[in-house]
C-alpha cells in the first residue's frame, strides 16, 4: 500500500485536480460492481465516518430488516476516472469496504472475504500475488455476436478498430496507476487480452474489476461492445482467466527451490496439491455461470483435467517455465477460472486451496505431460485424472458440501452464494432453447 495515500492525501487531490465527484465501488456477492457518487463537499466527512446505505437491494447482502450498512472508503484505491470529462470537474474512484454501522467488517464483503484469506496467509508469513490474464471479446453491439476482426493468438491484424481499443484501454489502466505488461490478439476471432502486472492479491482483486469496467467503457467510446461473457462463440475459444499465483516471505518468493528439478519448493508443492485436491470444489466459485460451463469442456483449450504440468496446456496447473530457475519468475499457474467471476471470491478460494495443502503438507501427484484431451477414459482413470465439473448443476452440488469453501468464503456469504446459483441453474434448467425448438418440434 501507498502510504501517501491517506484521507489527507486525498482531499489534497481533490482540490487540486477539481474533482467535483468521488465514486465509492464495491461489489455484490456476484462480483457485480456497485457504486454512488459523493461531492467533493460531503467527501472529508466520508472519509473519516464512511457513508450509511440501504444494504437489502445489493445481492448477497443484507436482509430487509438488518439493511444498514456504511461504505468505507479505502484512500490507497483513489484515482481519477480517465474517461470522464474534467473541464467541468474530474471524477475520481476509490474502493470500499463495507462495514456494519457499529464499525466492524461486514461479513458478506467479498472484499473482506478476500482479506481474511489473505490474513490467514500473513499469519502463516507469507505475502499473496497473483496475476491473472482476463480475456475478453468486441464485438459490434450488445445484441449479437458480429466480430470486428478474423484475428488469432498473436495476430497482427492490419490496423482496425480493435488495436485502437487495446490501445486506449491501456492507456486508461495506466492513468489509474495499473501497469500493463502486454496485450494480444488471442485464439478466437475479435477476442483479445489484456495482461496486468503481478501484484498483490487484494490490489489485485480492485485491478480486476477496475480493468473489467475500463475494457467496457473504452469499448463504449468507440461504439462496440466489450464482453467477458466465457463462451460467447460456438466452436471458438471461451475466454479464460489464467491465474498465477505465489507466496513470498520478505523479498524471497517461497515457492522457489534452485535444487529441485522444477525448481519448486516443498510450499509450492503442497500449495499445488491444495489446488488439485480441492479443484472441484471452488469450481462453482471461479466459473460461476451457466455459460462457464459451455467454456469448461475438452479440448478448445479449457482446462478440465485435475493434473499438474510444466508444459502441458491440457492440464488445469501449470508451472509455467518462460524463466526457469528464476526466483521471482516462479509461480504456479490455475487454469479453470473465466473472467466473469467475482474475483475476491475467486482468489480467496484458490488461495484457501492452496494454503490448506501447506497446512496438511498434501502429497504433489506425478506431473502429466502428455496430452490429456487424446487420452481415453481408461487411461485417464488408470492416472487418477478426474474431471471438473461439467455443468453449474454439478459444480453447485461439489460446492456445497465443502468445508473449505464455506470456512473460505464465511457462513454468510456461502450461503447466499449457493442459494443465487441453485436459482441460476433452476431457471437454465427449466427454460426450453431454441435449439431444442429447432431440433425436436419438427419430429416429436
Amino acid at each position: 500500500m501507498n502510504q501517501k495515500k491517506d484521507a489527507a492525501w486525498v482531499l489534497r487531490e481533490v482540490s487540486e485536480k477539481n474533482v467535483k465527484f468521488v465514486r465509492f465501488w464495491f461489489t455484490d456477492v456476484l462480483g457485480s460492481l456497485k457504486s454512488f457518487a459523493v461531492t467533493d463537499d460531503e467527501l472529508e466527512g466520508a472519509l473519516e465516518g464512511g457513508m450509511g446505505f440501504d444494504g437489502s437491494s445489493i445481492e448477497g447482502y443484507a436482509r430487509i430488516e438488518e439493511s444498514d450498512m456504511v461504505a468505507m472508503p479505502d484512500p490507497s484505491t483513489f484515482c481519477l476516472l480517465p474517461w470522464r470529462p474534467i473541464e467541468e470537474g474530474a471524477v475520481a474512484r476509490m474502493f470500499c469496504d463495507i462495514l456494519n454501522p457499529d464499525g466492524t467488517p461486514y461479513v458478506g464483503d467479498p472484499r473482506y472475504v478476500l482479506k481474511r484469506n489473505i490474513q490467514k496467509a500473513s499469519d502463516m508469513g507469507y505475502k499473496f500475488f497473483t496475476g491473472p490474464e482476463l480475456e475478453f471479446f468486441y464485438f459490434k453491439d450488445k445484441d449479437g455476436t458480429q466480430t470486428l476482426d478474423s484475428g488469432g493468438y498473436f495476430d497482427l491484424t492490419p490496423l482496425d478498430t480493435a488495436s485502437d481499443l487495446r490501445r486506449d484501454t491501456i492507456f486508461a489502466l495506466r492513468k489509474m496507476d495499473i501497469p500493463v505488461e502486454y496485450s494480444h490478439h488471442e485464439v478466437a476471432p475479435s477476442q483479445h487480452e489484456i495482461d496486468l502486472q503481478y501484484k498483490e492479491g487484494l490490489r489485485m482483486a480492485d485491478a480486476a474489476m477496475t480493468y473489467r469496467l475500463t475494457v467496457k467503457e473504452v469499448a463504449l467510446q468507440h461504439g462496440v461492445y466489450a464482453t467477458f461473457m466465457p463462451k460467447p462463440l460456438f466452436g471458438e475459444n471461451g475466454s479464460g482467466m489464467h491465474t498465477h499465483m505465489s507466496l513470498f516471505k520478505g523479498d524471497r518468493n517461497a515457492f522457489f527451490d534452485p535444487d529441485d528439478e522444477y525448481s519448486l519448493s516443498d510450499e509450492a508443492r503442497s500449495f499445488i496439491a491444495g489446488l488439485l485436491e480441492h479443484a472441484r470444489e471452488i469450481t462453482a466459485v471461479v466459473a460461476q455461470w451457466v455459460n462457464s460451463y459451455k467454456r469448461l469442456v475438452p479440448g478448445y483449450e479449457a482446462p478440465v483435467y485435475v493434473s499438474w504440468a510444466r508444459r502441458n496446456r491440457s492440464a488445469l496447473v501449470r508451472v509455467p517455465m518462460y524463466k526457469p530457475g528464476k526466483e521471482k519468475a516462479t509461480r504456479v499457474e490455475f487454469r479453470c477460472p473465466d473472467p466473469a467471476c467475482n474475483p475476491y471470491l475467486a482468489f480467496g478460494v484458490m488461495l484457501a486451496a492452496g494454503l490448506k495443502g501447506m497446512e496438511e503438507g498434501y502429497e504433489l501427484p506425478p506431473a502429466v505431460e502428455e496430452d490429456i484431451f487424446s487420452m481415453s477414459p481408461a487411461q485417464r482413470q488408470e492416472r487418477d485424472i478426474e474431471i471438473l465439473p461439467g455443468d453449474l448443476g454439478e459444480a453447485i452440488e461439489v460446492t456445497e458440501k465443502s468445508e473449505l469453501v464455506r470456512e473460505a468464503l464465511g457462513d454468510h456469504v456461502f450461503n447466499k452464494f449457493i442459494e443465487n446459483k441453485k436459482i441460476e441453474w433452476d431457471a437454465y434448467r427449466t427454460h426450453v432453447s431454441e435449439f431444442e425448438l429447432q431440433k425436436y418440434l419438427p419430429v416429436l
